[in-house]
């Protein structure tokens, strides 16, 4: 990338999301919706056992809600008892500093709890619960700003909970309560009113989140669903295309956008499929094949390739331009992956196995490995450890069920300004 798209993709991420500090992991799958840090100096060994873990809080509750951190701040979601809660815990050891109510407990065979990851902006933290409560509070208090509930703008709870985080762009929140009153809904971000629904979208929401694309001058959400993936005007929300993605299983990797290209992928006989926009209005098949089939642990483009686990290949390395498989390997087991520093950061879904290893078209090439322990107690029948891992100001959190880990694994030997 050059400097000069660089700069301007700088530019256009601040004018989306407000000014944030370096390193801060604000929103589902981080600061520019990749599962991309930007962190470098991190370590490319770990000891034996792993990196040093800084602290572990164990009271978060059920759920599979990932971290959002902003500053020394984590926002974070829990079902405790009688609840789901919004919860803010202190970055530097792990305690609580606010709770605030979110809804009623939601309860699964695959797991309870809260499934999205909140999204903090501009002194506001916005966050979905699985029954569809969406609340914006304070993020410094955690005071209540405004709630409503998606089921109350058309929306029916999908079978395995809301899973959706927020998308805030500028002055709204976008969200996908899903039905026929229209699948789409921006929001005011301040006070929580409808701005607009999206009339000619009408799809049952699925258990992805909404991404951005800039097109001719014209702003877009992409969303996709086990049906089709299509994008609509920010405007008014008015549906500009649409291409079919059929799946015969649930949908749980969010679309991802790469100039004008999107991406979607689903497991089983599914595969994945690459549409590329000709106009703001317009798109067509770049590929479609079954080299990446991934549920639920994700996919994450670095470096023009695509990374993630593949049923029944194992881990691959997929060309993003053509589609084309570069390499796969059977050497760890199913999980999430997150991108930091030029390294893939694998978690198996299983054990909770945490693997470091080259994220690179040139193989597979690993470097260390850890069991997560002491591990959750409390997961459901058929729950696992689905919380990919984030990497932010030099930490690894991992998360299972009630537990946050934190681990330092910024390297000693090469200090930078202002992450410690």
């Amino acid at each position: 990338m050059n400097p000069l798209t660089s700069s301007l993709l700088a530019s256009l991420f601040a004018a989306i999301f407000g000014t944030a500090h370096a390193g801060d992991w604000p929103q589902f799958r981080g600061p520019q919706l990749d599962n991309v840090s930007r962190e470098t100096g991190l370590l490319k060994s770990w000891p034996e056992g792993g990196p040093k873990r800084l602290w572990l809080t164990t009271n978060l509750g059920a759920g599979y809600s990932g971290p959002a951190i902003v500053g020394e701040k984590i926002y974070l979601m829990g079902q405790r008892t009688n609840a789901q809660w919004l919860l803010c815990l202190d970055a530097r050891d792990g305690k609580e500093l606010w709770a605030t109510r979110l809804g009623e407990p939601y309860q699964n065979e695959f797991g309870d709890g809260p499934r999205g990851t909140p999204t903090v902006r501009n002194g506001l933290v916005c966050a979905l619960g699985a029954n569809g409560e969406l609340l914006c509070a304070e993020a410094a208090t955690g005071k209540e700003r405004w709630r409503t509930n998606l089921t109350n703008l058309g929306g029916t709870v999908p079978g395995w909970g809301y899973s959706e985080s927020p998308l805030v762009d500028g002055a709204r929140v976008m969200t996908t309560p899903g039905g026929e009153k229209g699948a789409v809904v921006a929001l005011d971000f301040k006070t929580g009113q409808l701005v607009w629904q999206s009339k000619d979208f009408t799809d049952e929401a699925q258990y992805t989140s909404l991404m951005i694309l800039e097109k001719g001058g014209v702003r877009q959400y992409i969303s996709g669903n086990r049906e089709r993936v299509a994008g609509l005007a920010a405007a008014d929300g008015r549906l500009l295309w649409q291409q079919k993605f059929r799946s015969g299983v649930v949908v749980s990797q969010s679309p991802i956008v790469n100039g004008d290209q999107i991406y979607m992928v689903a497991a089983g006989g599914t595969g994945c499929k690459a549409v590329k926009l000709t106009a703001p209005n317009a798109a067509e098949v770049v590929y479609a094949n079954k080299v990446m089939k991934n549920l639920p642990g994700g996919v994450v483009l670095f470096d023009k390739h695509l990374y993630g686990y593949s049923d029944s290949i194992g881990w691959v390395c997929q060309d993003w331009e053509s589609g084309d498989e570069v390499w796969s390997s059977k050497a760890l087991e199913k999980g999430s992956v997150t991108i930091a520093d030029r390294m893939l950061y694998c978690l198996t879904e299983d054990k909770g196995v945490m693997v470091i290893a080259d994220a690179s078209p040139g193989g597979w090439r690993e470097r260390s490995r850890f069991l997560l322990t002491p591990q959750s107690g409390h997961r459901a029948r058929q729950g696992k450890v689905w919380s990919p891992p984030v990497i932010a100001h030099g930490k690894l959190y991992l998360r299972d069920q009630e537990r946050l880990w934190c681990f330092e694994i910024a390297d000693p030997s090469d200090p930078r300004d202002g992450r410690r």
